[in-house]
């Protein structure tokens, strides 16, 4: 399975996964219809799937115009957002599995940017391969998404998942946020060696206009601040020992930064 990052609106990202055997595609998160097709043609592919983690418009925006495109196409989406997906056929719940190619993906429920956001999780084949994990606005890299449907504690049970996963897994996530998130980061735990590190690299790519996703799990378990919500740094510098209070406290001074 071939992974294609595909630009699209100001800082969005649309993945696109391509079986160049069977020359079929798949897209998450589709935010622009013209990179899709753009980027189907030069494969000579034909797209087969959407999948959807969320409702957002920016994730959802142009599903009924691939679909005028390609009228067979299966949509995808969490069983929590039904008619909140437009097109949806398929309603997923924590655990189901989903497949694309020869890769057999489990879906993950993490609500908190959304009462019904879902995570596509592909672990590895064999060994020596990474996973890949497709996380929406769920986590970012050096960050998380903003809880606009679900509560602190929903959030970091649904993080919790995912830092749970291998550390070789690739995080495959919906937006270009790293710089500033690694801005926000080094006020909370500037201290933190592995974060110094990591904020002048992205600074560095950034600068360059290069993009800074994927990321990793194991880098974001040292770096970012919304998987360390049980680290003594981190509590210290919100002034609370429980866990949910400090990530609460860390997500109010990002939604302020």
């Amino acid at each position: 399975m071939e992974i294609y990052r595909l630009p699209a609106l100001s800082d969005n990202y649309i993945f696109l996964l391509h079986d160049p055997n069977q020359k079929i595609a798949a897209v998450v998160d589709p935010a622009e219809v013209l990179p899709v097709l753009e980027k189907l043609k030069s494969l000579e592919a034909e797209l087969v799937a959407i999948f959807n983690t969320h409702h957002h418009c920016d994730h959802v925006g142009v599903n009924q115009q691939l679909i005028k495109e390609f009228p067979q196409l299966t949509v995808y989406g969490g069983v929590e957002d039904k008619g909140r997906i437009p097109r949806q056929k398929v309603f997923l719940q924590e655990g189901d599995p989903v497949q694309f190619a020869q890769r057999v993906g489990q879906v993950l429920f993490v609500p908190g940017h959304t009462s019904g956001h879902i995570a596509y999780y592909f672990p590895p084949v064999t060994t020596g391969e990474i996973g890949e994990l497709f996380c929406g606005d769920t986590l970012f890299a050096g960050g998380c998404g903003r809880l606009f449907e679900g509560t602190p504690a929903q959030m970091v049970k649904s993080l919790s998942k995912l830092r749970s996963l291998p550390d070789n897994t690739r995080i495959w996530c919906a937006h270009e946020y790293t710089l500033k998130n690694l801005q926000f980061a080094m006020t909370v735990e500037p201290q933190n060696p592995d974060l110094q590190v990591r904020f002048a690299e992205i600074k560095a790519a950034r600068g360059r206009n290069e993009p800074t996703v994927p990321s990793m799990i194991g880098v974001e378990k040292r770096t970012n601040p919304f998987l360390r919500w049980d680290q003594s740094s981190l509590q210290l510098a919100v002034n609370s020992q429980d866990p949910i209070q400090t990530f609460a406290r860390l997500r109010g001074k990002k939604d302020r930064f």
